[in-house]
């Protein structure tokens, strides 16, 4: 029949969200105090400017290595770096600099090495005569390397390096 309540369901989510209800308020009364009883503070940010709107001097990027030497992967996957400088190259939607000298028509003139066939692979395996557009914008993985100190100390230790006494 219309209108009739089967088995007390609005009786049971009245008990439903009063209890949510109650726990929210229990989390949100015993959140707002520290473990020694006292209110939380807003600590101040650490890093970045004090004003988010504020403008900030840019440094000035490091001088890039140029030397041309293909350097070892430090993982097993890991992109190639760009071992050249590429101040200046146009990487747009219908120009893709890189293409001048990567692409495999090119490469015997050039001296680059050619893409790997995986750019030229859709997202279902099957090779596409040209490079795929999800592997087309190239510093979206391939970095320059640049002639800087690191921001972050590395401690990296390679695999078969770990637990080996110097």
């Amino acid at each position: 029949m219309r209108g009739q309540d089967p088995g007390g369901l609005s009786l049971m989510r009245s008990w439903t969200l009063l209890g949510t209800a109650l726990a929210a308020f229990v989390v949100l009364t015993v959140g707002a105090l520290s473990q020694d009883g006292a209110p939380i503070r807003i600590v101040p940010r650490v890093t970045g400017n004090a004003q988010p709107m504020e403008l900030e001097r840019v440094p000035a990027l490091g001088r890039p290595i140029v030397d041309d030497v293909r350097r070892m992967r430090n993982y097993p996957e890991q992109p190639p770096v760009i071992p050249h400088s590429i101040d200046g190259y146009q990487l747009t939607l219908n120009t893709n600099r890189c293409m001048d000298c990567h692409r495999r028509e090119f490469t015997e003139g050039s001296g680059a090495p050619m893409i790997s066939i995986t750019h030229f692979q859709d997202r279902d395996g099957q090779v596409l005569s040209d490079v795929t557009p999800r592997r087309y914008f190239c510093t979206a993985c391939h970095v320059q390397q640049t002639d800087v100190q690191p921001l972050v100390p590395n401690r990296f230790q390679d695999a078969k390096d770990v637990g080996r006494k110097p």
